[in-house]
């Protein structure tokens, strides 16, 4: 048993999976584009690291988006990627009082 946790662990940090559901993951059925994918386009416009995510309804592109936070060279930014397109419809820096 200590073994099938310590593989589902790995291969849980192995995939960036996490068994804590996002913010937003009851609107996921709605979005053709996976978290994982929209992830992918996020840090491929923006290089670094994710320190939040979400999925929400929001004006803009299709009305579905994915929202992450990105810590990169100290500054942390907001890209927001379509979740039924998975066009990139922001990639900006965080102003002083982020939403």
């Amino acid at each position: 048993m200590r073994i099938i946790l310590a593989l589902s662990a790995i291969a849980l940090s192995v995939t960036g999976a996490s068994a804590k559901p996002f913010v937003g993951a009851e609107l996921a059925s709605q979005a053709k584009v996976s978290l994982a994918a929209a992830r992918k386009t996020a840090l491929a416009v923006r290089p670094g690291t994710i320190t939040d995510q979400e999925l929400e309804k929001e004006s803009g592109g299709t009305g579905l988006r994915y929202s992450f936070d990105i810590k990169s060279h100290g500054k942390t930014f907001e890209v927001g990627v379509d979740g039924r397109t998975g066009k990139v419809l922001e990639n900006k820096a965080e102003g002083p009082h982020p939403d």
